[in-house]
């Protein structure tokens, strides 16, 4: 198979479990205070395509992930919040993924806490009212969990796959 064709397969493929891992999500019941507050699922596989294909894949992946997750279960609302935080996200997991000091985890957990300042960013502007950034704490220690746990499944993930690529 040609490494072009084999590239389109591997996204195709990292796309849809990105979209069904959201979609797993967005089942699942909030459990917390904060509103709106979720494991990020589906950010397993936009960090195993950040690394393995590169940020405009990641990039693409994301877009088609999140518009196929608004559209499907969510509303326009919910792509708004998504796209903040996935692109401020993708954007600071891309700048960090070079730095010697971070791994695949670190990338992770800083990706995990940009996507909740994004979205924290957007709803201020949203509602016009910076009461909501009462929530940023509570954000900022789910993203680092939330981060530390795709990154251990990321790192498992990688050993696997590469056992068969």
């Amino acid at each position: 198979m040609s490494r072009k064709i084999k590239k389109i397969t591997y996204l195709g493929l990292y796309t849809a479990v990105a979209i069904l891992l959201g979609y797993i999500e967005s089942l699942l019941p909030v459990i917390t205070a904060v509103p709106g507050m979720k494991i990020g699922l589906a950010n397993l596989a936009i960090v195993l395509v950040l690394y393995q294909f590169g940020p405009l894949a990641a990039f693409m992946v994301q877009i088609v992930r999140i518009l196929a997750v608004g559209f499907l279960f969510g509303n326009l609302f919910g792509i708004a919040f998504s796209l903040a935080g996935g692109m401020s996200s993708l954007i600071v997991m891309t700048l960090i993924k070079h730095q010697t000091v971070f791994g695949i985890t670190g990338v992770s957990v800083a990706g995990g806490v940009t996507h909740n300042i994004g979205q924290i960013l957007i709803a201020s502007a949203l509602v016009k009212n910076n009461q909501i950034m009462y929530y940023l704490p509570a954000l900022i220690v789910t993203g680092v969990t939330t981060g530390l746990l795709i990154g251990l499944l990321c790192m498992e993930i990688r050993k696997r796959l590469y056992k068969y690529d």
